[in-house]
């Protein structure tokens, strides 16, 4: 079998993307091989590429779809065959910590072949087509540790009924599954995205919808109609976006950002308890990112694994819809796709591309 991938070369002292023949992946005891067939973008990937976060012979991506074609002995909830869909992140016990992927040279989802972690990957259900789980993974279980984990929002899901929440940027692809998830539980959603926006925002579970550009108004406005907030998820984390909620929230209360290390968040309302989501504690591993330390949690591992076991149900349902997706091409049209990112034009939808799904 080959695997083909896109390999981080620097060329003149510039990261390049390089279409070649790389390793297949073997599993570990809890790993599976999967033969891609699906791959989502995020911004990340771009991120990490444009910034050469991982130098030569990486290989990037996260989100993936595809069949299982070989498992580890103790991979127990997936079996060869199975279309799956999953979170891909390397091992750091190898090399220098990290924080995002592309830390093992050759494992990374922008190729054919790809291992997967039997606990964070889920079997895809009828009636939903690869290219929308390969959506799901990261967005989703960022959104779902910044509501529940004890280290972020830690919102009470026994007694969440009516409790009100902020999600800043509601049409992002985490927006959109933050909304979702506290909608689910019974939350007042408010939420911020452009107006054009406002109607799938509402159809995914928000109450009450803003236009984030209007910045003079915008914290009375959110005030008028939801006096009571003590929970915002700030999924997009500029320089401005967290300050800005911090100001619509009712007294003390708890905000999370994406951005790690809390970045952009020194001038958030002073009684406001300031949090980070790492997806990556959904695995049982110590991060460190520069002076950053995430030490291995147990509540999150256990968190993701059954957020995992829920979602094949949830998607069946409907009540977790995975993005729209905008498919392109296989490997080759991946540079399209992160120029799309750079212009700043994705806007309610997600980037896939399909690889050859013969196995």
């Amino acid at each position: 079998m080959s695997n083909n991938a896109l390999v981080v070369r620097m060329v003149d002292g510039q990261p390049r993307l390089s279409k070649e023949s790389a390793a297949i992946p073997v599993p570990d005891s809890k790993q599976v091989l999967v033969k891609v067939s699906h791959i989502a973008q995020n911004p990340t990937d771009v991120q990490s590429f444009d910034g050469n976060a991982f130098g030569d012979g990486a290989i990037l991506g996260c989100d993936f779809a595809g069949e299982v074609v070989e498992t580890g002995s103790e991979a127990t909830r997936l079996q060869k065959g199975d279309v799956i869909a999953g979170l891909v992140w390397g091992d750091e016990e190898l090399i220098q910590l990290c924080l995002l992927l592309g830390e093992i040279k050759g494992l990374g989802a922008y190729s054919e072949y790809v291992l997967a972690d039997d606990a964070i990957s889920f079997k895809v259900p009828k009636g939903i087509s690869p290219a929308e789980a390969s959506t799901v993974p990261l967005a989703l279980t960022t959104s779902w540790l910044a509501l529940f984990s004890k280290g972020c929002l830690d919102i009470d899901r026994s007694n969440a009924g009516g409790v009100s929440i902020l999600v800043w940027g509601g049409s992002s692809s985490v927006g959109l599954y933050a909304i979702q998830l506290a909608a689910l539980y019974g939350m007042n959603v408010i939420t911020t995205c452009s107006p054009r926006h406002e109607k799938l925002v509402r159809s995914y579970g928000a109450n009450h919808v803003f236009d984030y550009r209007a910045e003079e108004e915008i914290v009375s406005k959110i005030k008028q109609a939801a006096p009571n907030i003590q929970y915002t998820f700030d999924t997009i984390g500029n320089t401005s976006s967290s300050t800005i909620a911090s100001l619509a929230m009712h007294g003390s209360g708890k905000l999370c950002t994406v951005r790690p290390g809390k970045a952009n968040t020194d001038n958030v309302a002073s009684q406001i308890a300031v949090s980070d989501v790492l997806v990556w504690t959904a695995f049982l591993k110590d991060h460190r990112y520069g002076s950053f330390y995430w030490p291995a949690s147990k509540e999150d591992f256990g968190l993701s694994r059954e957020l995992f076991d829920k979602l094949p149900g949830w998607l069946t349902a409907g009540t977790i819809k995975p993005n729209t997706a905008k498919v392109l091409g296989g490997l080759d049209d991946v540079p399209k796709g992160f120029d799309e990112h750079r212009a700043g034009n994705i806007s309610g939808y997600k980037i896939v591309y399909e690889l050859n799904t013969a196995v």
